[in-house]
């Protein structure tokens, strides 16, 4: 009887020539330790011959699944198109580029059955160049450092779920880095394990410069959707009442001294439309009157919102009449 029933979330781009490799390394894991599989290869819009390649290897083993995609969505809508039709207990996403070694999937259930719900890995020994290593180490510290979820590669593509994970978390844009972070503040467990790195065989990287930009911003994005979301009048308003106070001081400030100024001839006068100093303090009262405007639009909005995705998560229930047995 299986241990673990495991859907395999795998995004494809372009990697039609380690396809194949990748399945049956996977399969001859999944053989050994005795898991129940099911793998899912996205074709998140590749231009060779990588669907064909799926179609193949999906007429030969029946818990293959493939998803193709029309165009290029990015691989935050390639994860959720698989997320969709994963039916096991236990979700692991990889790369297809045979950079990730299906050996380490073991260790990964092992750390979920430590009373674990979301497992990352952490590539610490890189086979990539120093370009890429750099700008990467510095983004996981600044995530960890924003978060507080402190893991030392947010940006590993081999990581373990529970399932239900996925019906409280929801992907867009490119967070799908962020699964750990949206799934620890939800109040899941977080764990890492160091994985193998291997270099690349085959294709190139995706990614370049405008990965690091769009990173940046979607760390100011989850930094807000995890600490501000439901109460974005205390992140808005808070820059708004700084920006308020500081210019309304600084016109306070410099009204007594002019008018100091004109009572006493010791004290030299001033004109203060002649001062930079005071246009500063105008432009941060406007500044934060309009802070502070947003964050009370933003407050009304999520109030009135209808959304219906709630802002916890229920571990266990006891003596709901709701609950199914």
């Amino acid at each position: 009887m299986p241990v673990h029933s495991v859907s395999f979330v795998i995004p494809v781009l372009d990697e039609s020539e380690s396809l194949n490799a990748l399945h049956t390394a996977i399969a001859a894991v999944c053989q050994a330790e005795q898991i129940e599989r099911q793998i899912i290869f996205v074709d998140d819009g590749s231009n060779d011959d990588s669907w064909q390649v799926i179609e193949a290897i999906a007429a030969a083993d029946p818990s293959v699944c493939a998803i193709k995609l029309r165009r290029n969505f990015g691989k935050a809508a390639a994860l959720s198109a698989g997320f969709e039709v994963a039916k096991n207990e236990i979700v692991i996403t990889m790369d297809a580029d045979l950079q990730d070694d299906p050996k380490e999937i073991p260790r990964f259930l092992e750390q979920l059955d430590m009373q674990k719900d979301v497992v990352s890995g952490w590539k610490r020994v890189r086979h990539d160049p120093w370009h890429k290593v750099l700008p990467s180490r510095v983004f996981n510290w600044l995530v960890s450092r924003m978060t507080g979820v402190h893991l030392h590669d947010h940006n590993c593509g081999f990581k373990a779920y529970r399932r239900e994970i996925f019906d409280e978390v929801k992907l867009y844009g490119e967070l799908h880095r962020f699964v750990p972070v949206l799934s620890a503040a939800k109040g899941w467990r977080v764990g890492e394990i160091e994985v193998e790195h291997h270099a690349r065989k085959f294709g190139r990287s995706k990614y370049g410069v405008s990965r690091l930009i769009k990173g940046f911003l979607d760390l100011m994005t989850i930094y807000f959707l995890t600490g501000y979301s439901r109460r974005p009048l205390h992140l808005i308003g808070t820059a708004g009442m700084l920006f308020f106070s500081f210019g309304g001081l600084g016109i306070v400030g410099l009204s007594a001294w002019w008018v100091i100024s004109r009572a006493s001839a010791s004290i030299r006068d001033i004109h203060l439309h002649e001062t930079a100093i005071f246009y500063y303090c105008i432009v941060a009262v406007l500044l934060g009157a309009q802070f502070l405007l947003a964050g009370l639009l933003a407050e009304l909005i999520v109030s009135l919102s209808r959304d219906t995705q709630t802002p916890f998560s229920v571990a266990k229930r006891i003596g709901d009449q709701n609950t199914q047995s």
